[in-house]
């Protein structure tokens, strides 16, 4: 891999991965992808670059950087700073950033915790996941009322940090049935001309 494209380091079935991936597309930006599972994540060479060993990891040039939303806010505004992925007007950058703390926050702990335990084994609170799944799929369906994506009239970050796990949620026990507006969004995101799915997890999930 040549040093002066970019790197993705990541896994083919993180939602976090998946995001930036998304946006990558979106961009119309080159770059490699470096797979990283758990036994590569373990080691020095990968410490080197996150030493919390997680993914995803970009390297573009000389620099490396960690965090997903990180990572997304870096790549619009280096490489498409007029874009509307992050707006540049207060207001509506407030509301995107308001989607990428409730992607760090309530999508990570109720969609993302649940697929892990279902699908990884991971040691965490299923009730307690499945609980604050409920509670962010209902809002987001009264959100999503009347609306076409998150925090604009257009897609922004707000709908690529959300979307992988909400997509994937069956993949925890978690049916998006009961959530058409939830539903209608997943579709318009999918819709999107650089959209690729994230591959589905090995081990079917009891929804």
């Amino acid at each position: 891999m040549s040093s002066s494209r970019i790197v993705l380091h990541g896994t083919a079935l993180s939602g976090h991965t998946h995001r930036v991936e998304l946006l990558l597309r979106a961009l119309g930006l080159d770059f490699d992808f470096a797979d990283a599972p758990a036994d590569i994540r373990r080691g020095e060479a990968f410490r080197a670059l996150n030493p919390l060993g997680q993914i995803p990891v970009l390297q573009d040039g000389a620099l490396t950087l960690a965090d997903s939303n990180a990572i997304m806010v870096y790549l619009v505004r280096r490489h498409a700073p007029e874009s509307d992925w992050l707006p540049a007007d207060p207001v509506a950058a407030a509301q995107v950033q308001r989607w990428l703390s409730i992607a760090a926050g309530e999508v990570m702990h109720g969609p993302s915790i649940a697929r892990l335990i279902a699908q990884f084994k991971f040691q965490d609170d299923p009730e307690r996941a499945q609980r604050i799944a409920a509670r962010l799929l209902a809002f987001m369906d009264g959100h999503l009322q009347g609306r076409a994506f998150l925090a604009a009239d257009h897609p922004t970050l707000a709908d690529l940090a959300c979307y992988s796990y909400v997509a994937h949620a069956p993949e925890g026990g978690i049916p998006l049935a009961p959530y058409p507006a939830v539903n209608g969004w997943i579709a318009r995101v999918e819709a999107l001309p650089f959209f690729k799915p994230m591959r589905r997890s090995p081990i079917p999930a009891k929804a």
